[in-house]
């Protein structure tokens, strides 16, 4: 009778799976061949950009020409029927850029942290992880550091959907000789995190900015466990790390910085949206698409908000937000301070003219900055 027994080594003979699957991925080798080779002779071509720039004393960063760019590759990618999403399209040449922005300047970002915060988590997302980043404890800390040019730009939140606008950062840009360069809008997407995702919970951490939009959905994912204020988002996570049976809620980059593990995302319909803002020694330049934070001065009087509408209404300038603040240095309280954000770029004729109007009524004018108008939801 036959053997019919396997030779000893036709447990090495490749199979027709095998052998698709290494011709497939000596194509993919070859292709990434040849994105390594295109990467660097972009990379040279950021550097004549760099000299180029350097000897104009222009901008390394022109965020107007991020977003043009960014929206010329996803409609490419759809023109190509590309099966990449613009999410991941944008995300992948982020990093491009980003290494780009090291190439052409050692560029430093300071942000509010500490690290892990929301703010560090958009500042990296924007950014990328080429750059050099710098926490601030406070935002005083950040306007000073952009102020004596110790780094280039800072992140800063502005607004949050849910607590309103941060008073911090707009009462500073009123007193600094600095401005909105750019905006940036994300959508907050907070994440609980623990040391595993086996021990039962029986405390919950977190800052306050933090877990007051997340409670509706801490208390149906985790019923019964308690949820404690910390100082900070970093604290909180620290707690995490340390003490079993607790866990804290960030961010997915708080998680990663602590060893920390994702036990649970919040559910799309309790995410919210904020505003950040790129702080910088001037404004952007027009993009075609702006938008223009004001601080106005005015008398406190009966249709003293009215009036200053009006200026911009009669020229169809829309008025997209308004925000009030006390004038710290009013003790009679017969002074209004308003900021608002409107459509269009300061350089615009027509609001030189409605900022000169309003002068002329005897309103205080000044410029927080002009910068592109976000097109685009940033998200992890």
């Amino acid at each position: 009778m036959p053997d019919s027994s396997p030779s000893p080594d036709s447990a090495d003979q490749p199979t027709p799976a095998s052998i698709d699957l290494q011709a497939i991925r000596v194509r993919i080798d070859a292709i990434d061949e040849q994105l390594i080779r295109l990467l660097n002779e972009r990379g040279d071509l950021v550097l004549e950009v760099a000299e180029v720039k350097k000897k104009a004393g222009l901008d390394i960063y022109v965020p107007g020409r991020e977003e043009a760019l960014l929206r010329k590759l996803c409609q490419i990618n759809t023109a190509q029927h590309g099966k990449l999403t613009e999410k991941a399209i944008r995300s992948i040449f982020r990093e491009i850029m980003s290494a780009a922005l090291a190439l052409e300047d050692s560029l430093k970002i300071a942000y509010l942290g500490p690290a892990g915060s929301w703010t560090h988590q958009v500042a990296v997302h924007k950014f990328g992880n080429s750059v050099e980043y710098i926490a601030e404890a406070a935002i005083e800390g950040a306007f000073a550091r952009v102020a004596a040019r110790e780094v280039d730009y800072a992140v800063l939140p502005i607004e949050h959907s849910a607590e309103g606008a941060v008073h911090h950062t707009l009462d500073h840009l009123v007193d600094a000789q600095l401005q909105i360069y750019a905006q940036i809008l994300w959508k907050v997407e907070t994440v609980v995190m623990a040391q595993d995702d086996d021990t039962p919970l029986t405390a919950i951490y977190g800052h306050p900015q933090m877990l007051a939009p997340c409670r509706p959905w801490l208390s149906q994912r985790f019923p019964g466990v308690k949820l404690v204020e910390s100082a900070s988002s970093s604290l909180a996570a620290t707690h995490a790390e340390t003490e079993v049976g607790t866990a804290a809620v960030g961010t997915p980059l708080g998680a990663e910085l602590h060893a920390l593990k994702v036990v649970a995302a919040s559910p799309r319909e309790f995410s919210s949206r904020a505003r950040f803002i790129i702080l910088g020694r001037r404004s952007g330049d027009p993009s075609g698409n702006d938008n223009t934070m004001l601080m106005v001065h005015a008398n406190d009087k009966v249709g003293a908000l009215l009036e200053v509408l009006k200026v911009f209404a009669s020229r169809n300038v829309n008025v997209r937000q308004i925000e009030n603040r006390p004038v710290s240095d009013d003790p009679s309280g017969t002074q209004a301070r308003f900021f608002l954000e409107i459509s269009g770029h300061h350089e615009d004729s027509t609001l030189q003219e409605a900022i000169a109007d309003l002068e002329k009524q005897g309103a205080k004018v000044k410029v927080l900055g002009s910068y592109p108008a976000p097109r685009w939801i940033e998200e992890r």
